[in-house]
C-alpha cells in the first residue's frame, strides 16, 4: 500500500512512492488506485484524514469478469436495430473495471395518501338485434363496471435501496441504466478491496446528493402506494411524504465502462456494465435513413389497404 508522499493544496496530482520498487510517480488527485508504470504493482493510495473527502463505509466487489463484460457490451451493441449498420458490427475497446464512487440512501419514510378505488363488477344487458335472416331477436351481453370509492389512509416503509452518483464523470442517469446492484452482497470497506482497480474520489458533494436521492425516493414512494393500492384499479392518487432518520453512507460499486467506436466523424459511445450483474447501459445512436425507410414502408401498406378496401 502507498503512502501519499506529498498532498497538493488544490493541484491536479499528487506523488506517490511505489513499494515495489521506490519509484516516485505522479497520480491524479481524484483516483483512490494507481498502478506504477515500472513495476505494474497495484497500489491504493492512503492520505490524511479530511472530513470533506471522507472514506466509503461500503463496498460491493466484482463479480463479472472482463471478458462477460465484452460479450455482454458486444450483445447489447448488436441488438438495436434502428442503429447505424457500422455501429452494430462495432467491436468495444478501453474496456476499464472501476470502483464508482456513490452515496446509499436511507430513511423512514411516511406518507399520506388519498385515491379512488375501482373495485369491478360484471352485468348482464339485454339487447334487441337483427339477425342474418333480417329477424329481430334478442340477446344478452355481460360488461365489466367499475364502482369508485374513496380512500385515504397513512403509509410507512423504510427506504434503504436509494443510490445516486457521486462521480461528474459517470452522470446518475447512467447509473440508473444498469440498476439494481444486490445489496445484500455489501461489505464494510477496505481498502485493500480496490487494489488493482481504477477507483474514484467522488466529485459530487453530498448535498448534491442528497437531492437527487430524495427526488429517487418521491419516485419510489409513488410506485410503492400505487402497488399497496387495493381494488382492482385506483385513479387519483395524491400523497404527500416526509422523511425521519435520513442517512447518506459513501460507498464504492463495481461497474465495466467500455468506448464504441464507430466511424471516424462520430463520437464514442460510452457503455457501462453492472460489474455485479452483466446489466449493460448506454445509448445507441441513431440511424434516420432506417427510420425514414420504415415509416415510407408503413405507409405504403396503409395506402395499398385503403385502394383495396376502397375497390371491394
Amino acid at each position: 500500500m502507498a503512502q501519499a508522499a506529498s498532498e497538493p493544496a488544490s493541484g491536479a496530482t499528487l506523488t506517490l512512492r511505489c513499494d515495489g520498487c521506490g519509484a516516485q510517480i505522479q497520480v491524479a488527485a481524484g483516483l483512490r488506485t494507481a498502478k506504477c508504470p515500472y513495476c505494474a504493482s497495484p497500489a491504493v493510495i492512503e492520505r490524511p484524514a479530511d472530513p470533506s473527502r471522507p472514506d466509503p463505509a461500503f463496498v460491493l466487489g466484482f463479480v463479472v469478469t472482463k471478458e462477460r463484460a465484452l460479450e455482454q457490451a458486444r450483445a447489447w451493441i448488436r441488438r438495436p436495430w434502428f442503429a447505424p449498420g457500422a455501429f452494430r458490427r462495432a467491436e468495444p475497446s478501453d474496456v476499464r473495471g472501476l470502483y464508482l464512487p456513490v452515496y446509499l440512501y436511507t430513511a423512514m419514510a411516511s406518507a399520506e395518501y388519498s385515491a379512488e378505488i375501482g373495485e369491478n363488477y360484471i352485468v348482464v344487458e339485454t339487447y334487441v338485434t337483427t339477425d342474418s335472416k333480417g329477424n329481430t331477436v334478442t340477446r344478452t351481453r355481460t360488461r365489466t363496471k367499475t364502482e369508485w370509492r374513496s380512500l385515504s389512509g397513512s403509509w410507512v416503509s423504510y427506504v434503504d435501496d436509494i443510490i445516486v452518483s457521486a462521480s461528474s464523470g459517470l452522470p446518475n442517469d447512467e447509473l440508473e441504466r444498469v440498476e439494481p446492484f444486490d445489496l445484500r452482497a455489501l461489505h464494510r470497506f477496505s481498502p485493500k478491496v480496490l487494489s488493482g482497480w481504477i477507483a474514484e474520489d467522488p466529485s459530487i458533494g453530498p448535498e448534491q446528493c442528497l437531492t437527487q436521492a430524495r427526488s429517487e425516493t418521491d419516485a419510489a414512494i409513488a410506485r410503492r402506494l400505487a402497488a399497496h393500492m387495493p381494488g382492482d384499479s385506483h385513479r387519483g392518487l395524491q400523497y404527500r411524504w416526509r422523511a425521519e432518520h435520513e442517512d447518506l453512507e459513501l460507498m464504492m460499486l463495481p461497474v465495466w465502462v467500455l468506448a464504441v467506436k464507430y466511424a471516424a466523424d462520430k463520437p464514442l459511445v460510452r457503455l457501462v456494465v453492472n460489474g455485479q450483474s452483466g446489466t449493460v447501459g448506454g445509448r445507441a445512436p441513431l440511424s434516420w435513413a432506417k427510420i425514414v425507410a420504415v415509416i415510407e414502408a408503413a405507409l405504403e401498406i396503409i395506402v395499398v389497404a385503403v385502394l383495396i378496401d376502397g375497390s371491394r
